[in-house]
């Protein structure tokens, strides 16, 4: 997918090449004269789970749309293996399109059937006739996952897509994450405010820090991981210093 960015050099590359998901070296980018980007270097590998941590206003969503094509501003280089699709916090469904005609838009031409089968693989079989306001919140971003995952993506990026459901339906969520990535086997992106989210999903872990990746972690622990693991409570004390979370009656 050529975004044709100014300033960025973004190459697509397709076939049986062994290319990373998405290479971004020196990426930078400003805002009003404040650097939010500060020459990022980062590789995503075929078929990688990366999450992204970072303090709010720390450029995370930023670094996302610029692997998305979506901003315009950056300077450095970019570039990214087949298709690229994004599901976002909010779902994005149009309402006056039903959820199978939403699911259709990933595809550059009309296919029902390709429309139905991802519906299907999100266990939404049954609602693509539906409006998107009559789903629930958790239906919705399925629709949202499939309408990604309809293009058979090279590159899946996640931009907090479960931080507005409710702890159950989170739950089902990541594992239907998991388990569409490893039947795809994308490589993904997923920013997130959530230490624990980031530990039961990633294999690599990131912290982005003025306006640089600061620190990362390599997750080994194997899935399905629990949250209690002890690899998992000591990464995550970790992390959190990184955050600048000081642990419970520290300074």
């Amino acid at each position: 997918m050529a975004h044709g960015l100014p300033g960025v050099t973004t190459t697509a590359k397709t076939g049986g090449d062994t290319a990373p998901a998405a290479r971004v070296t020196g990426l930078t980018r400003r805002f009003d004269g404040r650097t939010v980007l500060d020459g990022v270097d980062l590789t995503i590998e075929r078929g990688e789970f990366v999450a992204l941590l970072g303090r709010s206003g720390s450029g995370k969503s930023t670094l996302l749309r610029a692997l998305a094509g979506l901003d315009r501003g950056t300077n450095g280089g970019l570039e990214v293996s087949g298709a690229v699709a994004v599901a976002f916090q909010e779902p994005r469904l149009i309402p006056w399109k039903r959820v199978r005609a939403n699911v259709a838009l990933g595809l550059r031409a009309a296919d029902p059937a390709a429309a139905a089968r991802a519906l299907a693989e999100v266990g939404l079989a049954d609602h693509g006739g539906a409006w998107p306001l009559t789903l629930s919140g958790g239906e919705a971003q399925r629709a949202s996952l499939a309408r990604a995952l309809v293009r058979e993506p090279g590159l899946l990026l996640l931009d907090e897509p479960f931080s507005a459901l409710d702890a159950l339906t989170r739950i089902t969520m990541h594992r239907l994450v998991l388990d569409l990535w490893d039947r795809h086997g994308p490589g993904v992106l997923l920013v997130t405010h959530d230490v624990d989210e980031a530990l039961l999903l990633a294999d690599r872990v990131l912290v982005l820090d003025g306006g640089r990746i600061a620190h990362q972690s390599r997750v080994a622990t194997p899935r399905p991981r629990h949250r209690d693991h002890p690899d998992l409570t000591a990464l995550r004390a970790t992390l959190l210093e990184r955050l600048g979370v000081t642990p419970e009656g520290t300074a």
